[in-house]
């Protein structure tokens, strides 16, 4: 697609009262974004679902709009996904009302991969946040990315974990890039731009609101085959997401909890409506046996392991970096200066600040692992 049709694209997109139904209405008609922009208002009101505050909208832009959009999107580093265009995900190809523009900042690469999305409470119990933990760290060492929403609690542990774990993680957010919400996710935002993936339907700016969210919430499990409810008590946002799981014929797995928990109330009701239980990750690992190496799947449901702690936030940055090559079988220092691609005194000195913080533990023949 051309500068010119690409820009027009993302302008009939971005407008206000403007979502893919009456996009895709409008493209029936008028064929291309371009068109629509050129049409008379009196052509644009007989268009099918246009109201006339929506025509009126469509008729007040430009493609100027759309190139000022997609400059300070490549201005910030990001990219512009389109559906016409190779980079869009595929799995959102064929959901309904998926966006029709898509904002990128990362690695576009991910949406290529296999993925999990998983959801759960903002106020979650340690319970909650240890079984999302493990969830999280065992797709991610089988190279299965992870996919939730940035928002704090549970998803914030989801993307974390990810990310300890050496794996990729994808936030899709419910605004524009470089508006960072939660404030308290700075940290999780910068890493998962870094490392991963931060993608969203909103132009860059764009604040979040009551009605972002539940539309974040089809991303998240359209770029899917799994959906994870760790857990969710009867009102929780994680419903909304199993709910278009299911509207888009995705799976949707559900950690069991107390009956006496009102923060597992969503989650049991899911069991009880139908949805598959997660007891062990053998269970979701079999969603992805075309894609999970077998030696990873086979450790990974090995009864009992669980990971290492999260790392601590104090950590430089050559620490942090010889710490996630630890595992639980002793590693010796000339290997880990192999991976880690770093002088071995760096190594020896990352090895001296983990074990004083509790990270690592020296073994017989001078051979660390992480605890």
């Amino acid at each position: 697609m051309d500068p010119e049709a690409r820009a027009a694209w993302v302008a009939l997109a971005l407008v206000p009262g403007i979502g893919p139904a009456r996009f895709d209405a409008l493209l029936a008609a008028f064929h291309t974004p371009l068109g629509a922009l050129s049409a008379p208002f009196a052509f644009l009101r007989t268009v099918p679902e246009m109201t006339t505050a929506a025509a009126t909208a469509v008729a007040a832009t430009s493609v100027e709009q759309g190139r000022r959009v997609v400059q300070t999107v490549e201005d910030r580093g990001a990219r512009v996904l389109l559906p016409p265009e190779p980079g869009y995900p595929v799995l959102l190809r064929p959901v309904p009302d998926a966006p029709p523009v898509l904002f990128a900042l990362g690695n576009v690469a991910l949406l290529e991969h296999p993925a999990v999305a998983i959801v759960g409470s903002r106020d979650h119990s340690a319970y909650g946040a240890e079984v999302c933990r493990r969830v999280a760290w065992a797709a991610a060492e089988a190279g299965v990315v992870v996919v939730s929403g940035m928002a704090r609690g549970l998803d914030a542990v989801a993307h974390e974990a990810a990310l300890e774990a050496g794996g990729r993680t994808i936030g899709v957010l419910g605004n524009g890039l470089g508006v960072i919400y939660p404030a308290a996710n700075r940290r999780l935002y910068e890493r998962v731009g870094t490392e991963g993936l931060l993608l969203t339907e909103f132009p860059p700016g764009d604040k979040p609101n009551a009605g972002s969210f539940p539309r974040r919430n089809r991303i998240i499990s359209g770029l899917a085959r799994v959906t994870v409810v760790v857990e969710a008590g009867a009102t929780s946002g994680a419903l909304i997401t199993a709910g278009t799981a299911l509207d888009q014929g995705r799976e949707v797995m559900v950690v069991p909890g107390p009956i006496t928990s009102p923060r597992s109330v969503g989650c049991n009701r899911l069991l009880r409506d139908g949805a598959a239980p997660l007891l062990e990750m053998r269970d979701l690992l079999d969603h992805f046996s075309d894609a999970v190496p077998p030696p990873a799947a086979r450790r990974l449901v090995a009864q009992g392991q669980a990971p290492p702690a999260p790392l601590p936030d104090s950590l430089g940055e050559a620490e942090r970096r010889v710490a996630l090559l630890l595992g639980p079988e002793p590693s010796e220092v000339e290997e880990l200066v192999t991976r880690a691609g770093l002088p071995p005194s760096a190594v020896l000195a990352a090895l001296s600040g983990l074990e004083i913080a509790g990270v690592a533990a020296q073994r017989a023949g001078r051979r660390f692992v992480r605890v």
